[in-house]
């Protein structure tokens, strides 16, 4: 069994749900393989 899972994007979606006024905007996920912002 494999498993692939997303940390980014269970970052951005974490802030989504802290952060109700990113409820509806576009939220970007940036690496340059030290770190994301």
């Amino acid at each position: 069994m494999f498993a692939l899972v997303d940390c980014n994007n269970f970052y951005a979606s974490c802030e989504r749900l802290f952060r109700p006024d990113l409820q509806h905007l576009p939220v970007v996920v940036l690496s340059n393989n030290d770190g994301c912002v």
